[in-house]
Formats: C-alpha cells, structure tokens, sequence
C-alpha cells in the first residue's frame, strides 16, 4: 500500500443535540441530549444497537440532516448545511456503474484540481486501498468489498477533515470485512484523519476506534442519549488474538444488554 498523505484532521463537536422526527402529527424524539468531542486525529465509534440513533447523529454531523435543537461544530464552525470538511462512506458503495473505478474516485476530488494532479491522487488513492491495477474495470466487474474500497478511496480523495464511517462494512463476508477493518485503520493511522465510525459491531468498535460512545437509553425520557463513553486504552494496531481487552468487551456487551451465557458444568462418570 502507498503511503497515504497526511490530512488536515478536525475537532468535532456536538453540543446540547436533539432529534426528534414527526410522523403523522406525532412527535418520535431519536437523540437527546446528545454532548461529545472527537479529538483531531481520533477515531470514535459510535456503537448501539440497530434503530439507536447512530446513523442519524453522524447525518447530524455531516450536515445531512437539521438537529431540532443543539449543534454541531467542525474545527468551531457551526454545522448548517453539508459540510465541506467532511466525506462520508455509506454502507452501500454508491458506485456510478457508467464510470470506471478511476472515474468514480475523480468524483470526490476537490472542485477545481487541475488534470495533472487529479490524474495523481487518484493514482494514489486507489493504490493505497490496493486496487491500482484495476483502476479501468467497472463497478460490475469487481467484487463487494472491492466496491467498498472504492467508495473509501473517493471519499479520501476529498482530503477530509472528518471522514464519517456509516457502517460501511456491514454488508460484507466475515474474512473481508476483518482484512477491510485493516484497511481502514492502517490508513487512518497513516493519513491521520478524524473518524466517526457507526456500527453495532462490539469486536469492530475494539479494534478500530481509541474511544467508544454507546447510545442508549438514558433515564425514562424517550430517545437515545450517550448511555457510556469507553476509553480504548491500547494503542494501534491492535492484536485480534490479544486477551488484554476482554474485560472491556464483556463491559461494552452489558451496556448493550447481552445476557452473558456460561458453559454448564461437566459431570465426572
């Protein structure tokens, strides 16, 4: 993999954010009350269960939906329309089936790059999520989790400050999805950029992210709150096969409300 260049990362901040949608004259509260600082160059997973509220906070901060009350803040700018600091990779690749795999990555390259350096950053970035040799095919001609590495090249290709994970490996088997969580950090480590990561993946929040927020229910009031802020306390890259962090799994397990199951006990003949 080529080396990726650094990015400019952003301090995020949600302060004081509300969302509740109305359907039919009712009023269906999702967040409330919602307060977190992601440090420039962290990545911080968001992890609940499906229907929580994750994927409309990070709509919040990508400046993809309104809040009904509170804000966010990209580097101490106020979030009101789609931000340009941020890029977003959704669960879906979103692929252009017209386009090469190059002409799909051009797409998230900054208004105005001239030929010469557009022809050099897509170059980099599909090399750098490996699919350089491959840069003329189709989106029908490669697999799911090729498409996916498209999707995060060209959102790369934006340089941002905040790249915003919305499940995007949901989707995938479970040997590309763990060889793609590889991808996502070695690049992040390199590049160096902020990320807000959703997923309901316990072993996935572990393995990517230096801090953890789980939405929940917080008190009686309906909507989804922060329920936990969880450190990550070792560094990255981090060993799958490593004992050291069971203790904080089976804790994030019980925030989420997985009854623990015990192996019953072997009688002697």
């Amino acid at each position: 993999m080529s080396r990726p260049t650094a990015m400019p990362a952003a301090h995020v901040a949600v302060r004081g954010l509300h969302r509740a949608f109305t359907d039919g004259g009712r009023t269906r509260p999702v967040l409330r009350g919602i307060d977190l600082d992601v440090a420039p160059g962290t990545v911080l997973a968001l992890l609940g269960p499906s229907g929580c509220g994750k994927s409309t906070l990070l709509r919040q901060i990508a400046g993809l939906d309104r809040p009904t009350a509170g804000h966010v803040e990209i580097d101490g700018d106020t979030v009101t329309d789609v931000h340009p600091r941020c890029a977003v990779v959704f669960q879906e690749p979103r692929l252009l089936g017209w386009r090469t795999l190059a002409g799909n990555v051009a797409l998230g390259l900054p208004r105005g790059t001239d030929r010469a350096d557009a022809r050099a950053q897509i170059s980099h970035w599909l090399d750098a999520v490996g699919l350089g040799d491959v840069r003329g095919h189709r989106p029908r001609q490669i697999s799911g989790g090729m498409a996916q590495r498209v999707a995060l090249a060209r959102a790369l290709a934006r340089r941002p400050g905040v790249l915003l994970l919305d499940e995007p490996l949901a989707a995938l088997d479970a040997l590309t999805r763990l060889r793609m969580q590889d991808l996502v950090d070695d690049i992040q480590r390199e590049a160096g950029t902020t990320v807000v990561l959703v997923t309901h993946d316990v072993d996935e929040a572990l393995h990517l992210a230096d801090r953890i927020a789980v939405l929940g229910p917080v008190g009686t009031a309906p909507g989804a709150g922060i329920a936990a802020l969880v450190d990550v306390p070792t560094a990255r890259p981090r060993d799958r096969g490593a004992g050291d962090l069971s203790h904080l799994r089976a804790e994030l397990l019980d925030r989420l409300g997985v009854p623990r199951r015990t192996a019953p006990e072997r009688t002697t003949p």
